[in-house]
């Protein structure tokens, strides 16, 4: 936990993007359910629920970020400030380029659902548990 409590407004800023990740996340596993749905979809939206959810920590933590899709570098921002990351969290950063290079490139492997999914659940489940201590 930070050293100081999150203002109201960086609760309030880290719950909008909590919802948004939320929002990711319930997209993503309709999607991932869908044969005919693209993994260049799926993997985007399980990208951005781990990337929302890396950004409302940090702004409840106090830390500054600049506009990044780079899960490995908002990671390194969290952890640079003492914040504990859980290892499926740790490990999502080979979601990033699913941010947006795969939504114009062809992947060289087919995306892992289920692993983009368990990553993408374990960062939003992870950013709730931090808002709702800080409250």
């Amino acid at each position: 936990m930070a050293a100081s409590s999150p203002s109201p407004e960086q609760r309030e800023v880290a719950d909008v993007l909590l919802r948004r990740a939320e929002s990711d996340l319930r997209a993503c596993r309709r999607l991932a359910d869908e044969p005919d749905m693209e993994d260049d979809v799926v993997g985007f939206h399980a990208q951005q629920a781990v990337e929302k959810a890396v950004k409302a920590a940090l702004v409840l933590h106090g830390v500054d970020f600049p506009r990044s899709h780079d899960l490995d570098f908002l990671l390194a921002r969290a952890e640079g400030r003492g914040l504990r990351i859980p290892d499926r969290i740790e490990d999502a950063e080979w979601l990033t380029p699913w941010a947006a290079q795969l939504r114009y490139d062809e992947a060289a492997e087919p995306l892992d659902r289920s692993a983009a999914i368990e990553a993408a659940t374990s960062a939003v489940g992870w950013a709730r548990s931090l808002l709702d201590e800080s409250r």
